[in-house]
């Protein structure tokens, strides 16, 4: 996985939470179909499986997904979406994907009733093309790079899945193995750990200086063993397997 800290493991496709990262769903990714050629909107499909349940959110997709079709099913949805498209897409107008002649830091925008889409020039003979179907409005900001709200928007609110893989490294539950089962369920340990740390530190505000991961997972590591700890000391001793064994004798 090129774009991606680790370079190989198994792939999932998530929606989080773009500020904390809390992990919304999760889909694991079971490669090509065996039979009847690739799947055919695999993109548009994933988003859909993933955002399932969710009503009236902002949606900020990474370039592989981001389309004209998937702005429409989400907002039948009420879910609005701002995300980078690529420039192969059929739907674009040639003059968003033109680039020579154009200022630099310019920004040109086209609309539908329902979606925008604006082309941006960062440097010569370089845009790169956002879909939104929050922004209604040619809206540029006043900086230097005069860029546009939808792109200031995406970046804003981009990373939360890179975030999470981050931060269930630090704390994780994971051992060397070789057996995919495991390694799937040691990441849905890890992952449900953080989520539960997202929702105790929202409902305490105050809890512990810092708000410390690691004494968290301590703390609910302790308290989701003791109830076993205590039943075992409760339990009768075990008898020797050779008490118990007829055919031992002493020769």
């Amino acid at each position: 996985m090129p774009s991606k800290a680790a370079k190989y493991g198994i792939k999932s496709w998530m929606a989080c939470d773009a500020k904390s990262s809390y992990a919304w769903k999760m889909q694991v990714y079971t490669g090509k179909p065996t039979r009847g050629g690739p799947e055919k909107n695999q993109g548009m499909r994933v988003v859909l499986d993933v955002t399932e349940g969710l009503r009236g959110h902002n949606g900020h997709n990474v370039t592989f997904f981001t389309s004209y079709e998937l702005g429409r099913q989400l907002l039948k949805r009420k879910i609005t979406m701002v995300g980078k498209v690529r420039k192969n897409k059929p739907e674009l107008p040639p003059a968003l994907l033109a680039s020579k002649e154009r200022e630099v830091l310019s920004s040109k925008f086209a609309f539908t009733p329902t979606t925008t889409l604006v082309s941006y020039l960062p440097k010569k003979n370089q845009n790169v093309v956002l879909l939104s179907t929050l922004y209604t409005e040619a809206e540029i900001s006043d900086g230097q790079d005069r860029k546009p709200a939808i792109i200031l928007d995406y970046k804003c609110n981009q990373g939360g899945v890179d975030n999470l893989d981050m931060v269930t490294g630090t704390y994780s539950y994971r051992r060397m193995t070789a057996r995919w089962p495991l390694v799937i369920f040691h990441n849905i340990i890890d992952v449900s750990s953080y989520k539960a740390f997202v929702i105790w530190r929202k409902i305490n505000p105050s809890w512990t200086p810092r708000n410390k991961r690691r004494v968290f997972l301590e703390q609910l590591g302790k308290t989701l063993v003791t109830p076993f700890i205590k039943r075992r000391e409760h339990l009768p001793p075990h008898r020797s397997i050779c008490s118990s064994c007829e055919s031992c004798s002493d020769g």
